[in-house]
């Protein structure tokens, strides 16, 4: 009787019969099931909110222009800082964009995030490892064997229900949303320099009028006590000057100590010591006025260029895909892996074809019961989606609450300043005429205290307001979006 060794189904055209086989099963598999497979959202529509046409302090031309139609051009808001023609002031906003350390720490988070991004796209193509191993054993009485082996493994799980896609979608939304958050970070950065400029600029022009009505006092208590030792007048009015003086003198410490501390805030915002910027920034300066030629873009545009109302969106389509992964984690999954390798007795007989071992293993998993973990999971999901989208709405709101807030306040304070100017012309005159006629006898100290302590209060209202109308340009810049770069946020992704 001739018995003939049977084929194995691992060499020759059995292999890749088997082969054909296995992957034919296993895609049958995955059509068969995906017909289980429910809707997941597919929509990322964001949330009806009725955004206004214009805005309300905008709509009086003296005020301010707006952008209707496309009549006027909107104001560039890209490194709006420079608008304020101080170049002390881009040079400080230019160092702690590159330097703070909460711009740094927003680049490393965007970093990270598109590294994830990288970690779930390299998850839908097939994964190779290279093995190789020695080995002796000895049983019993035995001699002693060694064996040698090496060989490739692959392994890939088809993507059938697209959870693993929709994995990948969440996090290049994740890492859209860091870098609009980077952008945010920057124009709060560059909104908090400014102010903290403007703050210290209207804090030395304070400390100005301070010491200069200190002289003026000091002064006119140096008349006062003259006229008292002539006899003219009694010592309750050289009293009071002496107390008019020293109140004033009393505010200089103060002014200095804040000043002091605005400077170390400067510093610590461009990523430097405190003490850093002592020298540079010791010498008064104006306060910097900022161009009065601003045109406003409409509402539905300034929400389009706000770093925080992007990242808003990006977080919607991020909850959305994750809607997604959950719903694909219901349904079975399919994997195809395989190994080739050679095992042999010893090294020279690895070369040896006689030594090839290969497998190939198709599998599925489906879920049968997990006491309603995966519907809840999914549940959960769309509840995250549903604060996101809220999330969105508030975010929205509070844009053009911040736009029509700095708006206000900017015609507030310029009206208000150009009273204060005047008051402040007039109290100075008011002040000049009361000296020469105090000095001629020809009215009461109390009078020229009077008109001291006025033109001090409207000098230094025109020296804080005028930092206010500062500050408000600054906070309307930051509401309408402006101050990121995209060309630095691109490199930073290089870095």
């Amino acid at each position: 009787m001739n018995l003939q060794k049977p084929e194995s189904p691992w060499s020759g055209r059995g292999h890749f019969t088997t082969l054909a086989l296995a992957a034919a099963f296993t895609m049958a598999l995955a059509v068969t099931s995906s017909g289980c497979a429910s809707g997941s959202p597919k929509t990322q529509e964001l949330p009806e909110i009725a955004l206004p046409a214009t805005w309300s302090t905008a709509a009086s031309p003296t005020t301010f222009n707006s952008v209707i139609s496309g009549v006027v051009p909107a104001t560039s808001l890209a490194q709006w800082w420079q608008k304020f023609n101080d170049p002390l002031l881009s040079t400080l906003v230019t160092n702690a964009l590159q330097a703070n350390t909460t711009v740094r720490s927003a680049q490393a988070a965007l970093r990270q995030s598109r590294a994830l991004r990288d970690v779930q796209a390299a998850g839908l193509l097939p994964g190779v490892s290279a093995s190789a191993s020695a080995g002796r054993s000895k049983s019993g009485g035995f001699e002693a064997s060694n064996s040698f082996s090496v060989g490739l493994d692959a392994s890939w799980e088809p993507d059938i229900f697209g959870g693993k896609r929709s994995a990948l979608n969440a996090s290049e939304a994740d890492a859209l949303a860091a870098e609009s958050s980077l952008a945010d970070v920057q124009v709060s950065m560059a909104a908090e320099v400014a102010l903290a400029y403007i703050q210290l600029r209207g804090q030395q022009a304070q400390l100005l009028i301070a010491q200069n009505n200190l002289t003026s006092q000091q002064e006119t208590l140096q008349i006062t006590d003259w006229r008292a030792q002539a006899g003219l007048i009694t010592s309750l009015e050289v009293e009071q000057a002496r107390t008019a003086s020293e109140q004033t003198g009393a505010q200089i410490p103060t002014l200095e100590a804040s000043i002091a501390k605005t400077r170390h805030a400067l510093a610590v915002l461009t990523g430097q010591p405190p003490a850093a910027l002592e020298m540079l920034l010791a010498p008064s300066q104006p306060v910097p006025e900022a161009a009065q030629d601003l045109a406003l873009s409409i509402p539905a545009q300034t929400l389009r260029q706000r770093p925080d109302v992007r990242a808003a969106e990006h977080r919607i389509s991020a909850a959305l895909a994750r809607v997604s992964v959950a719903d694909a984690a219901r349904y079975p999954s399919f994997s195809i892996s395989g190994s080739v390798g050679l095992n042999a007795l010893t090294l020279g007989a690895l070369s040896n074809g006689a030594s090839v071992v290969s497998a190939l293993l198709g599998s599925v998993s489906v879920p049968l019961f997990d006491g309603g973990a995966a519907r809840a999971q999914v549940r959960a999901q769309e509840a995250a989606l549903e604060q996101a989208r809220i999330a969105y709405q508030s975010v929205v709101l509070t844009a053009l609450q911040d736009v029509e807030d700095a708006l206000v306040a900017l015609a507030g304070d310029r009206a208000r300043l150009t009273h204060l100017k005047s008051a402040a012309t007039a109290a100075g005159n008011a002040d000049l005429l009361a000296q020469n006629r105090y000095s001629s006898g020809l009215i009461d100290f109390q009078t020229v205290l009077q008109t001291q302590r006025t033109l001090f209060t409207a000098q230094d209202s025109v020296a804080s307001t005028s930092a206010d109308v500062g500050a408000d340009h600054v906070r309307l810049y930051k509401a309408l979006g402006g101050g990121w770069n995209t060309e630095n946020i691109t490199r930073t992704s290089t870095l």
